[in-house]
């Protein structure tokens, strides 16, 4: 029957047709009479035994429509067909979807710049001081949030004025963000700029703190007529595929990038997701020298370490920088983080983990809440899809 499936059209469409009449006679065998029932048995049995002895193409077409009309004449109709159709086809999708987000491929948004410069979060790029800033037309404005996740923005004050004060991030439909800015005009009187946003922005990472806006040194901020009061580029984090399938078969390696939750963390007090760089492994002991680099039971991690080519790939006779590989430095000025001298250590608990990000000087990580159990790990970050940019693709070797 096997090899026939594949050889006979005929056979393929009798066989699906057998098997789905056979389904809705079983759904509706608690609704016929007996006659009915008689009556799509004999017909169903007929056909099966022609698809189990070969019968041909001619002969299964007329069983088929002998099938055909025995249920039409047996099986009570359901009322709005169509519609239940649709509506099947619409739940089995969202089941489809779900499993591969459970069980194989979630997304996952970069939501700060404590990975940078491997995972970027929403960046700002002010231009109020570039004169050769042109605001882009709108089909060119489609294509660069299509393709690079920028979003531009450009608010031109229209008499002397100044900066009063934004009001909250609100979300609209689930998706779009937009935020309102204030604006105090000369007579006095507020009015409302209000803006579409990228994804979700923490509070010192909104577009009013990256443009000082509300910085205590600048504040108030006042504009001439014809100014620009808002004028910037907003870049979307990066968004990528976390791996949920891998750690199922094998363990967790060092170095690669994994997304946990922090609901058993108490320094963050939140039920969040956090990406940073996988440092230390059960029962291990993490130090940190003076050289920003990272010792694992006393041995020294360095370039040669698999997935720490770039994270050690800096001049250990600069200072650390914003925003760069610049190794893993301490936080002498805080008393509250566990790793503040070459002195102290970090004991890797049973089962948990240890995480630093790689912009490490703008990032609370193990080095503060020291580690997190094994059983909040969701995956390892796999695959950035959007936007296009140098970080576009894989993590493999990142």
């Amino acid at each position: 029957m096997t090899l026939r499936w594949f050889l006979s059209r005929q056979f393929r469409h009798t066989s699906a047709l057998w098997g789905h009449l056979r389904k809705l006679r079983d759904a509706q065998c608690d609704l016929l009479s007996a006659e009915d029932l008689q009556l799509l048995d004999a017909a169903l049995q007929q056909t099966k035994a022609a698809l189990e002895a070969g019968a041909a193409g001619q002969t299964l077409a007329a069983l088929g429509a002998e099938l055909e009309q025995a249920a039409q004449q047996s099986l009570r109709p359901y009322p709005h067909p169509e519609w239940r159709d649709n509506v099947e086809v619409f739940l089995t999708a969202i089941a489809i979807a779900m499993s591969i987000r459970t069980f194989f491929a979630q997304p996952f948004k970069i939501p700060t710049g404590s990975m940078q410069p491997t995972l970027y979060g929403v960046t700002v790029q002010d231009r109020r001081g570039d004169p050769n800033f042109a605001m882009p037309g709108l089909l060119r404005r489609a294509y660069e949030f299509a393709v690079h996740g920028a979003i531009y923005h450009q608010v031109l004050a229209r008499e002397d004025a100044e900066f009063d004060h934004a009001g909250p991030l609100q979300h609209v439909l689930g998706f779009v963000n937009k935020q309102t800015f204030w604006i105090r005009c000369g007579n006095g009187v507020l009015a409302p700029v209000t803006i579409l946003c990228g994804p979700d922005q923490s509070q010192f990472d909104s577009i009013e703190h990256r443009l000082g806006l509300v910085d205590d040194v600048h504040f108030p901020r006042r504009f001439r007529k014809g100014q620009p009061i808002l004028q910037c580029v907003e870049y979307a984090g990066d968004h990528l595929f976390v791996d949920r399938l891998s750690y199922n078969f094998r363990r967790p390696a060092r170095g690669e990038i994994v997304v946990f939750k922090t609901k058993h963390i108490p320094q963050i007090g939140a039920d969040q997701f956090y990406i940073k760089r996988l440092i230390g492994l059960p029962g291990e002991t993490i130090t940190i020298g003076d050289d920003r680099h990272v010792r694992v039971n006393g041995v020294r991690l360095d370039a040669a370490t698999p997935h720490f080519q770039n994270v050690y790939g800096f001049d250990p006779n600069t200072p650390p920088r914003d925003s760069h590989y610049s190794g893993h430095i301490l936080m002498p000025d805080f008393p509250n983080w566990v790793l503040r001298t070459t002195a102290d250590r970090l004991k890797v608990s049973d089962k948990c983990y240890a995480v630093f990000g790689d912009n490490t000087k703008n990032s609370a990580d193990s080095r503060y809440w020291r580690d997190f159990p094994e059983q909040d790990l969701m995956g390892r970050g796999w695959l950035v899809y959007w936007p296009y940019s140098p970080r576009f693709g894989f993590l493999g070797q990142r």
